[in-house]
């Protein structure tokens, strides 16, 4: 880790930094086609070298140390007591199949407390190395910040086991101040669920001696009892009363507008992707929150909502590949597709005019920004070892493949290790830089190429699931009879997919350099390339601009600018 460590650090002080940037969506295990709980990621930054992280299971003796680093700049933030026992941890799910995402939403910046030695990156990986489920890893947060402070911004995380949804929200208490506010609520289990950079949770039921089902941190030693839903730090209001962001009843307390207000940017580029995904599992509901989107409302999403057909994995994985297509912000539509139809926009996200009004792009799930993704499925019907499946891919989803990597998965393929690559180093050996290679073909003829990917892609995930699919019931089997064996025998086959993919993607690559160099596409027939018995092409096809584009980037601008003169006007020069 101390590479990549080194490598942030220097890119940090530089000053690149991207906001807005993750989105997590949440399955309930009665919303989801199998009865899987799932939690999907996208760690977006334009310095984030795409790696799957592990973590091996340990003891330690008593008395023992570990060294906390930032997890986005790598800064030695300090030591902490280690645990007794930590669990394997792969990616963001550990042995468990216990899985945490998070999104960063900011939220008031005189809350942040630098002298803290836990960060939210550190917070998820540790917490990950310490717990069996959900409430015990909510458990370990709350209470690894309280005892160690939390230096972070506000953050969103998304928690979850093989049974149960967890969304927490954080912030700290400011300079000097050991712990974090906070407050968690547990999904539905026939509901779904998102957040995108922007605090989500509003108000919240408060404990009584009524209500059973919600407990705040004085009772904390309760969290798993299996009727508690709602779990809150005591101090969550008494602190927005004292630094004077709230003044109503408790009852009307909403942790959102009060930690994290919505602005423009919260609303328009956060809330946006979380009604995106809203919106693909029951778009008839969500009509009514256009007008939120768009600003000319108040009346914010629902948390969750029940969606109208039971969500696969794949629904998932397309949802992490959205642009907004086909809804009123469909970035594959309008001026700034160019003349092939990109659906990505040049950064920022915000612009000027000549006269100093301000602008934006769209900002959709799938961008180019990413560095990796994850849509983990984690199955209580299955063994733990077996039921835990990481379906993780680097760079932007919309090019990508998704890999399943099983939760006991104790070795880093090459193409994946941050030890094979860094955001300096090309390798053609890294997943992160051959996934570049062909999105960033892509992203400057993506109407020509992108089908072409799409095509490939579909085909390949697919038989990734079937094999998968058959995995899962040999697995079994092998655990039954050589309980010893299925630990190497599921990372084997984890490892041997991802070596697959690097494979299958590098040859897609030199295919589409191939067919489509110099701005050109070389003609086929029935699969093959058109071409002599001295491999000269027998066709080549200038497409050249969309007639949308033409007509509005090159023909309206300025007629005459381009026309190219008839031959009578040639014939009446002077």
């Amino acid at each position: 880790m101390k590479a990549k460590f080194i490598l942030l650090v220097a890119l940090v002080a530089i000053g690149v930094v991207q906001a807005n940037a993750c989105t997590n969506f949440l399955v309930g295990r009665k919303a989801s086609v199998d009865g899987s709980t799932m939690i999907s990621y996208s760690a977006d930054s334009y310095w984030l070298y795409g790696a799957l992280y592990h973590y091996p299971a340990a003891k330690y003796p008593a008395g023992t140390k570990m060294d906390v680093y930032e997890w986005d700049t790598g800064k030695y933030l300090g030591q902490i007591d280690q645990a007794s026992e930590t669990y394997n941890v792969i990616g963001n799910m550990n042995e468990y199949q216990v899985t945490i995402g998070e999104t960063t939403y900011g939220g008031r910046e005189e809350l942040v407390d630098t002298t803290g030695l836990i960060d939210y990156g550190s917070l998820i990986y540790i917490t990950l190395q310490r717990s069996k489920n959900a409430r015990e890893a909510i458990y370990n947060m709350v209470k690894l910040v309280e005892k160690y402070g939390y230096c972070s911004e506000g953050e969103s995380f998304s928690i979850g086991d093989p049974k149960e949804i967890w969304i927490l929200e954080m912030i700290g208490k400011g300079p000097g101040r050991k712990g974090a506010v906070w407050v968690a609520r547990r999904l539905p289990d026939d509901c779904v669920s998102g957040h995108a950079n922007q605090a989500r949770i509003t108000t919240f039921p408060l404990e009584t001696k009524k209500d059973k089902t919600t407990i705040s941190s004085k009772n904390l030693k309760r969290i798993h009892e299996p009727q508690i839903t709602t779990i809150y730090s005591s101090d969550v209001i008494a602190l927005a009363r004292e630094k004077k962001y709230f003044s109503g009843k408790d009852e009307e307390f909403s942790f959102s507008d009060t930690y994290n207000p919505l602005d423009f940017s919260g609303v328009r580029i956060c809330e946006a992707r979380v009604w995106q995904f809203f919106n693909r599992c029951d778009p008839k509901l969500m009509e009514k929150y256009i007008s939120y989107i768009e600003c000319k409302t108040k009346e914010r999403m629902p948390l969750w909502i029940k969606p109208n057909r039971q969500i696969g994995v794949w629904d998932v994985k397309d949802a992490m590949r959205d642009h907004y297509e086909g809804t009123p912000w469909d970035t594959s539509k309008g001026m700034g597709t160019g003349g092939f139809q990109s659906v990505y926009r040049a950064t920022p996200l915000f612009y000027k005019s000549s006269e100093g009004t301000e602008y934006f792009h769209e900002r959709p799930v799938a961008t180019q920004q990413t560095g990796f993704t994850f849509v983990a499925q984690m199955r209580s019907f299955l063994p733990r070892q077996i039921g835990g499946i990481l379906w993780f891919g680097v760079d932007d989803a919309t090019c990508n493949i998704y890999l399943p990597i099983y939760c006991c998965t104790n070795h880093v393929p090459e193409s994946l290790s941050e030890e094979t690559a860094n955001m300096f180093k090309f390798s053609w050996n890294s997943a992160f830089w051959v996934n570049n290679w062909i999105a960033n073909m892509v992203y400057y003829r993506y109407s020509d190429l992108m089908p072409e990917v799409k095509d490939r892609q579909i085909a390949f995930e697919k038989k990734l699931y079937e094999e998968t699919t058959e995995m899962d019931k040999k697995a079994q089997l092998i655990l039954r009879d050589k309980p010893d064996q299925i630990v190497k025998i599921l990372t084997e086959y984890s490892n041997s997919k991802a070596d697959q993919a690097l494979k299958e993607w590098r040859n897609l690559g030199e295919y589409l350099m191939v067919k489509y160099v110099d701005g050109v596409e070389k003609g086929m027939e029935n699969g093959r390339f058109k071409m002599n018995n001295k491999a000269i092409p027998g066709e080549v096809i200038r497409k050249g601009y969309s007639q949308e584009y033409i007509e509005s980037n090159l023909v309206k601008p300025n007629p005459e600018r381009f026309r190219a003169k008839t031959k009578a006007e040639m014939d009446k020069r002077k």
